[in-house]
This record gives structure tokens, sequence and C-alpha cells, in this order.
């Protein structure tokens, strides 16, 4: 009848959720102060947390699964990580 939600799933949700309620809350931001100025600067700061959700909830996802992985694919997962960070940041 009840099904225990692991921790990892919770962090991982929760901090999703965050995420996405730092997202409107800009978005209002923007509308409310009306200004493209004021905009862009608001967008700016939404790209400085959106890569530190993305590493911050993968971290959770990796500890959570720590004791399932290899050496090897926890290397390539890290890899992946850092590949995407760094195509979101390069122009």
């Amino acid at each position: 009848m009840f099904t225990i939600l692991e921790k990892a799933i919770i962090g991982m949700a929760l901090l999703r959720i965050l995420s996405g309620c730092i997202e409107i809350f800009a978005a209002y931001l923007m509308i409310r102060f009306n200004e493209v100025e004021k905009a862009l600067i608001i967008n700016t700061s939404l790209a400085l947390i959106g890569p530190l959700i993305l590493v911050i909830t993968t971290a959770i996802g990796i500890f959570g699964i720590a004791d399932k992985l290899s050496f090897g694919k926890f290397f390539w997962i890290i890899i992946g990580v850092g590949f995407i960070l760094y195509g979101v940041k390069s122009n």
C-alpha cells in the first residue's frame, strides 16, 4: 500500500522542485520589472543556478548507486557531466 522512496530520490526530486520554483520566480521578476536590462541580469543568474543543480542532483544520484557502480563506470559518468558543463559554458 505504501511505497517507501529512497533518500536519494527524495533529494533529487526536491532539488528539481526547488529549481523549478526558482525559474518561475525569475520569470515573475522579469515581468514585474519590465526592463530588458534587469531581465538579462535575472536570466544570467539562472545560468549559474542550472548547472549547479545539475551537478548536485547528479552527485546525489551517483552516491545513491555508488555501491552498484564499478570505478570505470563512475569515471565515465564524471567525464560525461564534465562534457555537459563544458558544452553549456562554451561559446
